[in-house]
């Protein structure tokens, strides 16, 4: 864990910020104490990264979960209740570890997972424009197409021209400007330019900016700048933290919410978790049984100490994985500095301008985003590109995870039509001009999918042809294909079609029933 602490270290500080607003603003979006956001992340970075077999995911509060806690709050009708609901969920998230349910993550396509990443690259783009202009009508993390403030993803774009503040914008093209710069010149002039991250600079550019300029005609107002809860006292800080009450712990409807908790927050971070293994430059695969069990400890910790529920999020991990982060340590310093800063320096945060970090989150997004992304599924041809776009595209008009599932059910229909195409192999020709002769090889697996295609080649066999059906290297046969080819029994003999069966145990000339002569009298078995 200690081996890149290079990379690690200057990753968690901009790990860190880039966790502060999204920490704020989800809880803002939620409905729940803003302390509770703040909770989330350090219990995600630390006790979660703790655990967890993720060397470069990142988690905390999830945009994904911002209408399900901001309706759970609303029908429970207590944040305490809800803690215990939050608690219940962890406990869950847990037994699904136990008992394997991380398998789950290895049956979303590639083509989806791209898309997942694209999608929420553009979604960073699109609704951290408003931010950088100095217009922050939406609470940051707010990911979902239909936002809290009665806007949409783009009418927010061109209802900003009316709001926006110069000084916050000024200090954004700045902070780009200082973030390009680094990224693309200074880190391969010197060494000191890779020790010292970009993102840390801007920020304090920022800061230096806000002290400089405060009260002036280029100064930053309140509503723009980062807002961290700042405790008068000990006991007013502890005083932040909210206790379950577990009171209605027999109550359906707690349980009910803490099974949806436990049920989204599990596939978001299985989701995020085969994202993040696709980002690292190394290639490594996150134990997804175990980050169950990491995800419902976190849970269980948050939701005892007054947090919001946690997941693997991508927007911190991609932030951490382009930042140089590689090993898990990463992950919990950006948590310990969370802790850290909201004890001793809340009143310094609290001087960092949003249209900052929103230039470091635009350029988080450019690199989940790519034009050569785009290109590069395109040419791997329709049935990679269009599972891929249609993901993308429904994730920019409705959420990650209504995206996720109209994706993966693009996906699952080319994986049928695929199949339908490649029951088998055919050919034809003309033996000595006299008789067509048809060899028709059929695939290693057959299944009910291929009835139509092979119905409609059998139907478009010449009268007096030679059929040859090689079945040699079919290991699996429905029983559907075969009832098929008894059907045919009849119509080859009337339209004078001789067929010669090919087994691996010889040639079997014009079967009367290739139930019998296949073995397949009860249920689909092998063709041998």
């Amino acid at each position: 864990m200690f081996d890149n602490l290079k990379g690690d270290i200057p990753a968690s500080v901009v790990v860190f910020f880039v966790a502060i607003p999204l920490c704020l603003g989800i809880a803002l979006a939620s409905g729940a104490p803003l302390f509770s956001g703040l909770i989330a992340g350090i219990v995600g970075g630390i006790v979660v990264g703790a655990v967890s077999g993720s060397q470069v995911g990142v988690s905390g509060p999830a945009a994904g979960l911002t209408a399900i806690v901001l309706g759970a709050i609303t029908e429970l009708g207590s944040w305490e209740l809800f803690l215990a609901a939050v608690v219940l969920g962890g406990v869950i998230q847990v037994v699904f570890g136990i008992l394997q349910a991380g398998v789950i993550g290895y049956f979303f396509p590639s083509a989806v997972i791209r898309g997942m990443l694209t999608g929420i690259g553009l979604i960073i783009i699109l609704k951290q424009i408003p931010h950088f202009f100095g217009y922050d009508a939406d609470p940051e993390g707010d990911d979902a197409f239909l936002q809290a403030d009665g806007e949409n993803t783009f009418s927010e774009l061109f209802n900003m021209f009316n709001y926006t503040d110069d000084g916050a914008t000024i200090i954004a093209f700045i902070a780009l400007g200082i973030l390009i710069l680094w990224e693309a010149v200074l880190v391969k002039r010197s060494k000191i330019f890779n020790i010292i991250p970009g993102p840390l600079v801007a920020v304090a550019v920022g800061i230096i900016w806000e002290i400089s300029m405060g009260g002036g005609d280029l100064g930053i107002s309140d509503e723009h700048l980062v807002s961290v809860p700042v405790p008068d006292s000990f006991d007013s800080f502890i005083g932040q933290f909210s206790f379950p009450d577990f009171s209605a712990i027999t109550q359906l409807n707690v349980w009910i919410i803490g099974f949806t908790i436990a049920l989204v927050a599990s596939l978001e971070t299985l989701l995020c978790v085969e994202a993040t293994d696709k980002l690292d430059p190394r290639r490594r695969v996150t134990p997804t049984n175990r980050e169950l069990l990491a995800q419902g400890t976190g849970n269980i910790i948050s939701g005892l100490i007054g947090g919001l529920p946690v997941t693997q999020v991508i927007v911190r991990s991609s932030a951490n994985i382009q930042s140089g982060g590689r090993t898990k340590l990463s992950a919990i310093l950006h948590g310990c500095l969370l802790l850290v800063s909201v004890i001793f320096v809340p009143n310094i945060l609290n001087l960092i301008p949003l249209s900052v970090l929103a230039a470091i989150l635009l350029l988080v997004g450019y690199k989940l985003a790519k034009p050569s992304t785009f290109l590069s599924i395109y040419r791997a041809g329709w049935r990679q590109f269009i599972p891929y776009i249609v993901t993308v595209v429904a994730i920019i008009f409705t959420d990650l995870l209504i995206g996720i599932s109209l994706g993966l059910i693009v996906g699952i229909i080319v994986i049928l039509y695929t199949s339908y195409q490649n029951s088998h192999f055919l050919h034809m020709s003309n033996a000595n001009g006299q008789r067509a002769v048809v060899n028709m090889v059929l695939a290693e697996e057959v299944t009910f999918f291929n009835k139509g295609a092979i119905r409609k080649q059998f139907d478009a066999i010449p009268e007096g042809a030679l059929l040859h059906l090689d079945v040699r290297k079919t290991q699996f046969l429905d029983y559907d294909v075969v009832e098929i080819m008894n059907d045919f029994v009849t119509t080859f003999r009337n339209r004078n079609i001789e067929v010669e069966l090919v087994k691996e145990s010889g040639t079997v000339r014009n079967p009367e029933d290739y139930f019998e002569v296949l073995g397949m009298r009860s249920g689909a078995v092998t063709a041998h």
